[in-house]
């Protein structure tokens, strides 16, 4: 069962480690990104709380392991490092319906969406579509104990 998807372009660390995988329950962090380094891979995996699997895929060999169902024996919690690619899980798996955007970094080109979100032009369209389609919860969360904020005010 997917419990959550995160945007974080940090992937793992103690917020996401600690907070969030222990606030939705999860026993399995399934990276979903293209071209890790193997220095991202060994950060992820000391990272990791004890008695939490972790899995790294590239996003197409994620998107064919949530659809085969090989995922489903887990509490599952995905991570990504950008909206595009959580526009990629969420437009090619059916069982991902909610897309939490954590953090992205500010760089040339990006504009705010939130205190922690930076989007593209590119992406800011990606959301708007996913927002028009009516079938995703997609909201802005730093931390779970802060409010959702809805991804249509933050656009």
């Amino acid at each position: 069962m997917i419990r959550l998807m995160r945007v974080d372009d940090r992937l793992i660390h103690g917020q996401v480690a600690a907070t969030w995988t222990n606030t939705i329950g999860a026993d399995c962090i399934l990276i979903a990104k293209d071209n890790m380094t193997p220095l991202e891979i060994t950060a992820a995996k000391i990272s990791v709380p004890a008695g939490v699997k972790l899995v790294v895929k590239n996003v197409d060999d994620s998107i064919k392991a949530i659809n085969s169902g090989v995922t489903d024996k887990y509490n599952l919690f995905i991570v990504v490092d950008s909206v595009t690619t959580a526009y990629r899980l969420l437009k090619n798996c059916e069982q991902v319906k909610e897309c939490n955007l954590g953090r992205t970094t500010k760089k040339e080109g990006t504009e705010p969406i939130g205190k922690h979100v930076f989007i593209t032009s590119e992406q800011r369209e990606m959301l708007k579509e996913l927002a028009s389609e009516g079938k995703y919860n997609i909201y802005l969360q730093t931390i779970p104990t802060a409010a959702p904020i809805p991804l249509e005010k933050a656009l």
